[in-house]
């Protein structure tokens, strides 16, 4: 008598967070019914939550919303948000950002909108895969308010030059770095870093940081 298979392991994170509407949803989502907070931020890709943290450490007046493709990063970091007592003003949802992104307003609703070391896809057939893309800059665009910040950052110097020549190329943006008329920056000027940031810097990566304006 054969035995039974073994039943099959509960996904433990089957009930992630997700924007509010059923599976396949497309109704808008007003982003302010998700946080609080005076100022309403973006992190697109928000990993294990280190710059989420930070960030919400630093300025408490900041309502930051993540968007995170990973169910298990996205759980983990939600519930510890919840559990610092942070919820209020902080919380990553499960969802690809150039899906749900194109669910969240209204127009302008953002201050700010982050990307760190994005699109670690090398391959041709993984172009698909990258966030940044004509989907993403116009609704990073439609989401930001008039001379709201969109800052990207990379220790890779063929990304850098490829957001360089993508987002300076958009109608939406000017520069907004160190010089004018060049996005570049020299240091990160929101007191909170990624972990990749972190680690960059220890091991003396050279990493390029850009800010780009929403053209008033």
């Amino acid at each position: 008598m054969s035995a039974e298979p073994p039943a099959p392991r509960p996904n433990p994170y089957a009930d992630a967070p997700r924007l509010p509407g059923p599976p396949g949803d497309r109704s808008p989502v007003d982003a302010r019914t998700l946080v609080k907070g005076e100022l309403l931020e973006l992190e697109i890709g928000p990993g294990r939550g280190g710059f989420v943290f930070e960030r919400l450490a630093a300025e408490p007046t900041a309502g930051l919303i993540g968007l995170e493709v990973r169910r298990k990063w996205a759980t983990i970091v939600d519930k510890r948000l919840a559990n610092l007592g942070l919820g209020p003003r902080g919380r990553v949802f499960a969802e690809d950002a150039k899906e749900a992104m194109l669910r969240l307003g209204p127009d302008g609703v953002f201050r700010r909108a982050y990307l760190h070391f994005p699109d670690p896809w090398w391959k041709k057939r993984h172009t698909k895969r990258l966030v940044m893309g004509d989907v993403f800059l116009e609704q990073v665009a439609r989401l930001l308010a008039p001379g709201g910040e969109l800052f990207v950052q990379t220790d890779v110097e063929m990304r850098a030059e490829q957001y360089l020549a993508q987002i300076g190329a958009s109608p939406d943006f000017v520069p907004g770095g160190d010089v004018p008329g060049d996005p570049r920056l020299a240091e990160n000027p929101y007191n909170a870093r990624s972990p990749r940031e972190h680690r960059a810097i220890a091991d003396g990566l050279p990493v390029t940081r850009m800010r780009f304006l929403r053209r008033a």
